[in-house]
């Protein structure tokens, strides 16, 4: 049953009962596609081809963006009706703690994984950031960007 509430007509000194509708009743051009960014979550990981990068580690940075219909959620303000990116965060956190080779992957088993496990997320795109990689020189960062659309 949907809740009224009473609102004042601007400029007429009257009042009129109005009808709060349910979400699941809201038009179908009512929607709202937001893309939510975790940014610079740091990570202590051991990734690299080098035996001493696989034994000693480095940090990494990772960004993930991802958008998703947000409409639901910013009706009702409940976390279980959008993607939280407490969960997101979790997520990255142990697809970055197993180990890999190459950037490449990490950002490909980010991405892969947070498709799969939010059915509501349509885009992601995740940086994998290294920092101080050995490159033989002076390299403050080296970064791979994946990015994955649910319709591809």
């Amino acid at each position: 049953m949907p809740v009224t509430d009473e609102v004042a007509v601007a400029g007429t000194g009257f009042r009129k009962e109005v009808c709060a509708m349910p979400f699941s009743s809201l038009p179908r051009w009512v929607s709202a596609m937001s893309r939510i960014t975790l940014n610079g979550m740091s990570f202590y990981a051991f990734h690299g081809c080098f035996a001493e990068e696989q034994a000693i580690g480095t940090h990494f940075v990772l960004d993930v963006a991802y958008e998703t219909d947000t409409t639901k959620a910013q009706l009702s303000d409940n976390i279980a009706d959008t993607v939280s990116y407490l969960d997101v965060y979790q997520l990255v956190k142990r697809e970055v703690e197993k180990p890999s080779h190459l950037l490449e992957h990490v950002g490909e088993r980010v991405a892969d994984r947070l498709l799969n496990s939010f059915p509501t997320m349509d885009w992601v795109q995740v940086r994998v950031t290294k920092m101080n990689p050995p490159l033989g020189g002076q390299v403050g960062s080296v970064t791979v960007e994946i990015t994955k659309d649910r319709s591809r």
